[in-house]
């Protein structure tokens, strides 16, 4: 959740330049299955598509305002992107602009951020030069 609330206030401080969303995939930690010691909930593996809309439901609470979507019962979002269990993505015109590490010793926020900088900064500055002849 830590992590979500980062995310949140990254996507507020980028809304002006960049659309964000979340792709809830399965769960990493399911209470019937690998538990976490610091789970914030107890959510037990998907069986079918209404449980990890329930589940995806918690994750949007801890980010309202970013669109949700949630990956199907085969994973497709989850095996396309390797996100196994959280990754980060810029894309830009289908273009995958950054690819951040797997998760969770690859999600940086920190590296998302200052790619978003740089960008910003680029359309901050006029690339068009003018001569006046």
């Amino acid at each position: 959740m830590a992590r979500l609330r980062s995310f949140q206030r990254l996507t507020a401080h980028f809304v002006d330049i960049a659309d964000f969303l979340l792709v809830y995939i399965e769960e990493a930690h399911p209470s019937d299955g690998w538990v976490s010691s610091d789970a914030a909930y107890q959510i037990p593996k998907h069986q079918c598509l209404q449980d990890r809309l329930r589940a995806a439901q918690l994750m949007q609470e801890g980010a309202p305002g970013c669109p949700l979507a949630v990956d199907t019962m085969d994973n497709a979002s989850s095996a396309a992107y390797g996100a196994f269990f959280e990754r980060l993505y810029i894309i830009q015109e289908e273009v995958v602009m950054y690819q951040g590490g797997r998760g969770p010793e690859g999600y940086k926020i920190s590296e998302l951020r200052s790619w978003l900088d740089q960008y910003k900064n680029r359309l901050q500055s006029p690339s068009t030069v003018v001569i006046h002849v």
